[in-house]
């Protein structure tokens, strides 16, 4: 579900201050550019939880690199179409279960929504975009690639900062849809963020607000991290929800 989910030069004379913090995590850096790269270097470590918000988009999910596990839960919707979609990855193994509305007609619909989770043939995925994860790049939305783009930054308070971005540099990002880039033309080199950092320098929220466009309204995409080291494994659904995945399921994210 494509979602709408260093560049930056250190300043040698106003750089990181030596030591760590009070807390004996180490120290934020003073320059504000440098802050915010260095606020995602611990969403590669793969334990946390996450959640992201747009238009017409609701998604939450966790992350756990030490258990080879994850799990999202996607709802996203235009008009009278909706779909909500439960995600479980448990390496090697995967599970999707599915719920669509306003698509009736659609071949194969009542098996896209079986209410069951169907259980994924690892060969019949293609890349990482629908159905697949991958564990050596954790984070699904991408917020290492979006403080690449930062185009400019100001701390306006303690562990807030502001500035604008440049989405056209940061469509390798999950949240970025390539086609919503380019509809925004121009504006897309110079979209205001907002970006807080916790106690320690991690990053907790990152929003980007969006003008409107192509007959659509203004509106915020928000990205948010949370128990970073403490996030808890995904765990496979019980057996007697389990059914094998539709050819349909496949062909609706293949694509």
């Amino acid at each position: 579900m494509a979602l709408f989910a260093p560049a930056l030069t250190a300043c040698t004379d106003n750089g990181a201050e030596p030591g760590t913090s009070g807390s004996g995590a180490p120290a934020v850096p003073a320059d504000a550019k440098e802050a915010l790269l260095a606020s995602t270097k611990e969403i590669t470590e793969g334990n946390f939880r996450f959640s992201m918000t747009g238009a017409d988009l609701d998604g939450q999910g966790v992350v756990h690199k030490p258990s080879k596990s994850a799990r999202m839960n996607m709802k996203a919707g235009e008009g009278e179409f909706s779909m909500d979609m439960d995600i479980i990855y448990l390496e090697p193994d995967s599970w999707v279960k599915l719920e669509i509305t306003g698509a009736e007609g659609v071949p194969g619909l009542e098996s896209l929504n079986s209410g069951k989770y169907q259980h994924l043939d690892q060969s019949k995925i293609k890349g990482t975009a629908g159905l697949g994860f991958n564990f050596k790049d954790v984070d699904p939305a991408g917020s290492e690639a979006l403080t690449k783009a930062v185009v400019d930054v100001q701390k306006t308070g303690e562990g807030t900062y502001t500035g604008t971005i440049d989405l056209t540099r940061a469509t390798g990002a999950g949240m970025i849809n390539e086609d919503s880039v380019q509809l925004l033309g121009a504006e897309a080199t110079k979209l205001p963020f907002e970006a807080k950092l916790d106690a320690e320098g991690r990053l907790s929220t990152m929003t980007i607000k969006l003008p409107a466009v192509a007959g659509g309204t203004a509106h915020e995409l928000t990205v948010s991290y949370s128990d970073y080291g403490a996030a808890s494994p995904a765990t496979a659904p019980p057996a007697s929800e389990v059914v094998e995945a539709s050819p349909e399921t496949y062909e609706l994210f293949n694509k």
